[in-house]
């Protein structure tokens, strides 16, 4: 089938105090796309969502979403699915119960409500504890059940700010299927999140907010291809955490820090040393250096070119 396009935001501009928050955003979706919205706190990730459901009303610019205003008009509201970061749902009430208050709040019918309740449960897999208080539930459970209650009216655009911010690995994996499911069904998502893997993991395109402007925007297997032309980027592992002086030498090598114990560069490094060289010459600089690896780069090299601006590519994808 055919993708449709679900927004069209050409220009979006939006400010608070009289400072931008958002400041020329172009952003088109279409349907059974999955687009991971990545930036750094303050950039305007959740501001652009909550434009885009209808809480807030763009200042500047034009914005559709299924062809109407979702600012202004109810029916377009409805097929809209609005996942917060935090833990939209009441923890005295069973899952069931939150479905259904929910399913009240979305404007659906009574006799709608039970079906469309046991329909979300089952897409969730959330059967098994349906009937469990939400405040005793696993982080995990309680985020599939915050997912749940944003797919009572079948949306045709999900909006997920972090949906899988502080869970483990199994909970991530099955948030992950139901995504995937979601996508194959026809949604549109876009997915505000600081998780590079999860970003590979889930998107098709992705779309850098710097300073309430898109700072790069394309296909992520084009904008990798693009970017695996030059140099593998290299991360050296610490024993312990580098003092001043190892600091010093890593960042003379073209390292940064990514973690207390990690360090990348995503250039030739050392004068083009291989992994043994490297190793020897850091460790004769005082680095307690553990291993290296090398790698093609990912997306995080691209998001970080496209918050300093240094490659052409952050200027010319689309």
């Amino acid at each position: 089938m055919r993708p449709e396009t679900i927004v069209v935001a050409r220009g979006l501009g939006l400010r608070y105090r009289d400072a931008p928050v958002l400041d020329g955003v172009d952003l088109t979706l279409f349907t059974g796309e999955t687009v991971a919205l990545l930036g750094p706190n303050g950039a305007g990730k959740t501001t652009l969502m909550r434009l885009l459901a209808g809480g807030l009303a763009p200042q500047g610019g034009s914005l559709r979403v299924a062809g109407g205003e979702p600012a202004r008009e109810r029916a377009v509201r409805r097929r809209i699915g609005w996942v917060p970061q935090e833990i939209a749902l009441y923890p005295r009430l069973t899952v069931r119960e939150n479905l259904d208050v929910f399913a009240r709040l979305a404007g659906l019918r009574r006799g709608e409500r039970g079906e469309a309740v046991a329909r979300v449960l089952a897409r969730a897999s959330l059967n098994d504890v349906a009937d469990a208080l939400v405040g005793v539930l696993s982080g995990g459970y309680q985020r599939r059940a915050n997912i749940a209650a944003a797919l009572l009216a079948e949306p045709d655009l999900i909006l997920l700010d972090e949906p899988t911010q502080g869970i483990d690995r199994v909970a991530r994996a099955a948030i992950h299927g139901l995504l995937d499911r979601l996508r194959a069904r026809g949604a549109a998502l876009l997915i505000a999140t600081h998780d590079f893997a999860e970003a590979e993991r889930l998107a098709d395109r992705v779309a850098v907010l710097r300073a309430g402007r898109i700072g790069l925007e394309g296909r992520l297997p084009d904008l990798l291809a693009a970017l695996r032309t030059g140099p593998p980027e290299h991360e050296v592992a610490l024993s312990d955490p580098a003092s001043p002086v190892a600091a010093a030498a890593l960042r003379a090598a073209g390292f940064h820090p990514v973690g207390a114990l990690t360090w990348r560069a995503s250039d030739a490094v050392a004068e083009g040393r291989d992994g043994a060289a490297l190793l020897a010459f850091l460790r004769q600089k005082g680095v307690p250096v553990r291993e290296i690896r090398v790698r093609e780069p990912g997306l995080e090299a691209l998001y970080l070119d496209a918050l300093d601006g240094a490659r052409p590519l952050a200027e010319t994808a689309g």
